[in-house]
């Protein structure tokens, strides 16, 4: 398993474990249809950019402004860092205060340090500021990951938080080994364990990972997971089937995901499509349909990117169905558009976000721009490698 896969699977576990990282104050009953087109758009927006670090890369910052009637105003300033084998990440979220200035209210540093080429630890630390504007340390997580000359790796993690007088304690420790069965299979199995009333550990959830690559080259990932039945057993909860198929230019995914019921027995609560292509002229179009758990359309969003040697314009619609009268099929509920342009180096984006009434009138919902001095793929590629003698000593 590759370290960029391994850094991909540690962010999304730690999103899950710290929420309220992006906190929006929600003030009207639009809260659904809003909350949905700015998620949305905020996939998107990561798509439509496409920033690439490259190996002459040191440093980099980006500022995110959020503002719109219905959420409190945000700032969101990330940073990224990397000297020798240590590369340190932060976001800042700031909100906007009663006194009409903006106030810390969570920090993210993500410290990777790259032991060896078969060893990789890394450590989250996450903040909160007080209604005094003190800096307190919530939460850590740290990550351990180990490659063996095989290719089988063993992944650690523990998550300590803080109690009310401010001591940390193990909270949450994970396991998961990830090897190779057979040749086209890669069978990855996790643990789960939370801290008991007894100050020990007891086990909580198992997953197992199966990830099959066809002569194709499709892939397909089918994870089952597990929680303990009452009686010293495990009971299947779920299970999520994953397909991708991709010839190059098209691409693909259908994702199915399965819950039990009250009686046990696993049924389908949603089914996610989802098509991509390019054209000769690299103009990519996309749409992610979600069903239910039978055939019935619940949302449909369809993206268009063209770019060109300045940036690039993503425009994106969502379609839903009547509830009251499926019958009448989807209408658009919702658009969003991004501009990107290229500003070496980094970028300058605003990205727009519209809900439609019931009369067909479009209204802003959100607006939100973004400056950035990563370099994109194009601008990384330009430029020449830096020499080692331009670049800053290591820390000790």
């Amino acid at each position: 398993m590759t370290c960029q896969k391994l850094r991909l699977r540690l962010t999304s576990y730690l999103t899950c474990l710290a929420p309220g990282m992006r906190v929006c104050l929600v003030k009207s009953s639009m809260k659904s249809i809003l909350t949905l087109a700015f998620c949305v758009g905020t996939a998107a927006c990561v798509r439509a950019q496409e920033p690439q670090q490259s190996s002459s890369d040191e440093s980099w910052t980006k500022t995110s402004e959020t503002a719109n009637p219905n959420f409190n105003p945000s700032r969101t300033t990330d940073s990224h860092t990397k000297s020798g084998n240590r590369t340190l990440d932060k976001q800042k979220l700031e909100v906007l205060g009663p006194n009409g200035q903006y106030q810390t209210a969570s920090e993210t540093e993500t410290e990777t340090i790259q032991v060896n080429d078969a060893t990789t630890r890394t450590v989250v630390r996450t903040y909160r500021w007080d209604g005094n504007g003190r800096r307190t340390l919530t939460r850590v997580a740290e990550e351990e990951s180990r490659t063996t000359a095989s290719g089988d790796t063993r992944v650690e993690r523990k998550i300590s938080s803080a109690d009310v007088n401010g001591n940390f304690q193990v909270v949450q420790r994970e396991m998961a080994d990830t090897r190779k069965i057979r040749p086209d299979v890669e069978e990855t199995k996790r643990t789960v364990y939370q801290r008991d009333s007894y100050g020990g550990f007891t086990q909580a959830e198992q997953t197992q990972e199966l990830e099959t690559r066809s002569a194709d080259g499709s892939v397909a990932v089918k994870k089952t997971m597990q929680v303990p039945d009452g009686n010293g057993g495990w009971k299947v909860s779920g299970v999520s089937e994953k397909t991708v198929k991709n010839d190059g230019q098209n691409r693909m995914t259908e994702e199915r995901i399965s819950r039990t019921d009250i009686e046990g027995r696993l049924q389908e609560s949603s089914r996610t499509v989802s098509k991509e292509a390019e054209t000769s002229t690299g103009e990519k179009r996309s749409t992610v349909e979600t069903y239910d758990g039978g055939a019935q359309l619940r949302q449909r969003v369809t993206s268009i990117q063209k770019k060109d040697s300045s940036g690039q314009i993503t425009e994106q619609k969502i379609e839903q169905p009547n509830l009251g009268n499926p019958s009448d099929g989807t209408r658009v509920t919702g658009r969003t558009k991004y501009v990107v342009k290229y500003a070496a180096p980094g970028t300058q984006e605003t990205k727009t976000s519209e809900i439609r009434d019931a009369s067909g009138n479009y209204h802003v919902v959100s607006v939100e721009t973004q400056r950035s001095t990563q370099p994109t793929a194009s601008q990384a590629q330009a430029s020449p490698p830096a020499k080692n003698s331009d670049r800053p000593a290591p820390k000790p």
